[in-house]
């Protein structure tokens, strides 16, 4: 579904990542785990149009996607919940939701699509005619998440959805985006800080330490490498 080849990007023509390839199948869970400052968020900013890569290439479908706009991306079915959830704190709950289905004219679908929304996170329903700024950090996330489900996506890149949350809203987050993946056959690529809780749940992971893939395979493969428990999971 999506193949990243040898992509070198950054910021003002200076790279902060280097050569990096992933893949993400039709239906998979793919984490992209690291530390704060690894460039896994350029990696996600790359693969959505909001940058530009200085070399490689971007596939998804088959289509090569590395030199398109970002509505053109979101267009083909790529959906983006960036780091720090983002949502429209003046708007209503639903208001942001219906933001998110701009792409869409078929007003039957959108409707169907809201009720999935809400019907995964009750929460949202609750507060439909609330202003978002008014919403806790973990439903503002679920709202951030509910906006890119709205554009009916095939694939969903999940920036840092653990940020600032509470444990226990990271758990119910987690859970909601096992839900999409296993019951929407919806594919995600997560970029997490929290390694062990991001390879518990992916299919397939990889490890990306200052710019650089350093490792990858399977969530249980990677949990299990000698490498992760020194780095990140200080065993």
């Amino acid at each position: 579904m999506l193949r990243v080849k040898n992509l070198t990007a950054g910021y003002d023509g200076i790279a902060v990542v280097f050569d990096v390839s992933i893949s993400v199948g039709e239906g998979e869970f793919v984490a992209i785990v690291g530390s704060n400052g690894a460039g896994k968020s350029t990696v996600l900013r790359t693969i959505s149009g909001l940058l530009k890569p200085i070399t490689g290439e971007i596939e998804f479908l088959g289509k090569p996607i590395h030199r398109f706009t970002a509505h053109e991306i979101v267009r083909l079915g790529i959906a983006h919940v960036p780091e720090g959830r983002h949502v429209f704190g003046k708007m209503s709950v639903k208001d942001n939701l219906l933001m998110g289905a701009y792409t869409l004219n078929d007003r039957v679908k959108i409707s169907r699509l809201l009720k999935e929304v809400f019907d995964l996170f009750p929460r949202l329903k609750e507060r439909e005619n609330q202003k978002a700024e008014t919403l806790s950090g973990g439903e503002q996330q679920m709202l951030a998440i509910g906006r890119a489900l709205m554009a009916d996506p095939k694939l969903i890149l999940v920036d840092e959805m653990s940020l600032g949350l509470m444990p226990i809203m990271v758990d119910k987050v987690l859970d909601a985006l096992k839900q999409i993946n296993k019951e929407k056959r919806v594919a995600i690529l997560l970029v997490e800080q929290k390694v062990q809780e991001a390879l518990e749940i992916a299919d397939r992971g990889y490890v990306l330490q200052t710019g650089r893939i350093i490792a990858h395979g399977s969530g249980k493969e990677l949990l299990e490498s000698e490498l992760v428990k020194k780095a990140y999971l200080g065993m």
